[in-house]
């Protein structure tokens, strides 16, 4: 008797939503930062740009400091956050 060889299984795998809903520890390694004097979870490795996104949608008028330094716009998708690092995220508001 012979085995077919043909045969194969096929998984479904997760959405991204559910993906990056899920509060998944042992796979996804996390930090805690303070941002604006709050402290806030992140996935490890979160770049200061995604972390600004998630704080305001401005397109302009935006600046950020990590740990008292302020760091360039340009600079912030290569700017990694880490664990105990305290983020400040302003933005200008015009008005008197």
């Amino acid at each position: 008797m012979t085995e077919d060889a043909t045969q194969t299984r096929t998984t479904t795998p997760p959405t991204a939503t559910a993906a990056a809903t899920r509060p998944d520890t042992d796979t996804a390694p996390a930090a805690t930062v303070t941002v604006n004097g709050a402290p806030r979870r992140i996935d490890a490795g979160l770049t200061l740009d995604a972390l600004v996104a998630t704080v305001t949608a401005a397109p302009r008028g935006v600046a950020a400091a990590v740990n008292e330094d302020v760091v360039p716009r340009g600079s912030w998708p290569t700017t990694t956050l880490g664990d105990g690092d305290r983020v400040e995220i302003l933005t200008a508001v015009q008005g008197g």
